[in-house]
């Protein structure tokens, strides 16, 4: 096992982590900065009227997404567990 094969499967699992989980992170960014817009233009200033839309914003995205989340992570695993048997061998 080189220096290079773990720098290129560390860089790998730091890019399956960063696309698996930019989808549900960009629906509760975009649901806060909605709920952000709303607060200032009414001037109300609840601290639960912010939890509740993000979490339901990142429901529904891992909703839409999961299916899509769950092949990419399966793919990631097939393939560390695949170059593992090849590294003792």
């Amino acid at each position: 096992m080189t220096a290079e094969y773990v720098m290129g499967l560390a860089q790998q699992t730091m890019a399956t982590a960063f696309w698996t989980i930019l989808p549900i992170l960009g629906f509760g960014m975009s649901m806060g900065i909605i709920i952000a817009v709303l607060q200032a233009a009414t001037q109300i200033q609840e601290t639960s009227l912010t939890f509740v839309p993000k979490l339901v914003g990142m429901g529904i995205a891992l909703t839409l997404f999961g299916p899509w989340i769950l092949e990419r992570l399966t793919g990631f695993t097939v393939t560390l567990i695949n170059s593992a048997a090849g590294v003792g061998g």
